[in-house]
């Protein structure tokens, strides 16, 4: 099979990191040109030199004299800012990976989608922000978007040539994190460092502080709305500790299917680099269910995790909802990281902005009135962070 070139954004991140150790197992097949990245320079230029890139881009402007002189004498060409990150996702490619974490990454990633494209979409937010109109968009211009997220993955997978209308629903699964087992009042209690805490995955701080809230598979349920084409009461979620079932499709018969795998994103990103003829894995990366421990599943416990409730609220909603919940969220898990906010207040903060915000508003037809939302809704969560309400003391 032919070479085939990928743009990697979000390169210095953990799927990104995933994604590059994929290529690299798969020199005969698979080559990243362009890497882009977020504020750290040095990490961007490291992940340049080591994928052999001809082009590095980081989103920060300010850090552009320090990504040039990392990358002095490697002959590898390099951009910062905004005009540099689009100038990265418009370099020709055959496969164009979103994992820019949070709103950020939407303006990219719609950018990406152009005639005869892949797009390996790892990058949620860009669907809960502006799910129809980059839909719409790929739908057009004859891009094809593959699912990175693990769930969706498997989704995917199982799915196979099935036409939609065969499925009665779909369900995402979730580790619980690291507060599964916690009562309310040691929740309330929780640092940054013990929410930090996932136990399957390593990842970057907001996902990780997502996944002990919950929010992250509420995220994914509005996700796989508009990737699934599928209405909010076909969609469920099941807490599974072992997070070897990735996800389940119930057809109209009455057949379920399971998408497994160890946990590992590099099994989804294979994939997805993968998709005209599956690439080999190291052996590690194959599940042998005789080792595994049991499988356990129950169902989420909206009480003590109340971040995934409001989120189903906005996938049922629709609108512009789901687009202020991300937004309120990024502000509220920063604010948290920054110890300046408990972690129930997360879900406190979030639920407020959503309930300030106006109900009916309209689903964004495209990308700039989806940020025009994401920023509204920021505003709103940061004059909220300021009440005595949200302040730890």
């Amino acid at each position: 099979m032919p070479l085939r070139s990928v743009t990697l954004l979000g390169a210095t991140g953990s799927v990104g990191r995933s994604v590059r150790d994929v290529v690299a197992e798969n020199p005969e097949r698979l080559s990243i040109a362009v890497v882009v990245g977020g504020r750290d320079a040095d990490a961007l230029a490291r992940a340049a030199i080591e994928v052999g890139a001809s082009f590095a881009a980081l989103a920060d402007a300010a850090g552009g004299e320090a990504l040039k002189q990392a990358l002095s004498g490697t002959g590898i060409a390099s951009g910062a800012g905004r005009s540099a990150v689009l100038e990265a996702v418009d370099r020709p490619a055959d496969i164009v990976v979103s994992a820019i974490s949070g709103a950020a990454g939407l303006e990219a990633t719609f950018a990406a989608l152009q005639p005869g494209r892949t797009i390996a979409l790892a990058n949620k937010e860009s669907l809960v922000c502006a799910g129809e109109a980059v839909m719409a968009q790929a739908a057009e211009v004859g891009a094809r978007l593959l699912p990175l997220d693990s769930e969706h993955n498997a989704l995917f997978q199982v799915l196979g040539a099935e036409p939609l209308a065969s499925v009665r629903s779909m369900t995402l699964t979730a580790s619980g994190g690291p507060f599964r087992t916690w009562s309310m009042e040691r929740i309330a209690a929780a640092t940054p460092d013990q929410a930090l805490k996932h136990p399957n995955y390593a990842m970057g701080a907001k996902i990780t502080i997502d996944s002990a809230s919950l929010m992250n598979k509420g995220l994914e349920l509005i996700e796989a709305r508009f990737l699934f084409d599928l209405k909010p009461d076909q969609l469920d979620v099941l807490v599974h500790p072992q997070q070897i079932v990735h996800g389940l499709v119930t057809f109209r018969d009455g057949s379920v299917s399971a998408g497994m795998a160890v946990p590992d994103m590099r099994v989804a990103a294979a994939h997805c680099l993968g998709i005209d003829g599956r690439l080999d894995a190291p052996p590690q990366r194959f599940l042998d269910l005789a080792l595994a421990a049991p499988l356990s599943f129950e169902r989420p416990d909206l009480v003590r995790f109340p971040a995934l409730g409001l989120a189903i609220a906005a996938l049922r909603e629709g609108g512009a909802m789901p687009a202020v919940l991300n937004a309120a969220n990024e502000v509220a898990v920063a604010a948290f990281l920054e110890r300046r906010l408990g972690f129930p207040a997360i879900a406190a903060l979030v639920e407020a902005v959503c309930a300030a915000s106006p109900a009916g508003s309209e689903v964004p037809c495209d990308v700039a009135s989806a940020l025009a939302i994401d920023q509204d809704s920021r505003r709103r969560a940061a004059s909220l962070l300021s009440q005595a309400r949200f302040t730890v003391t």
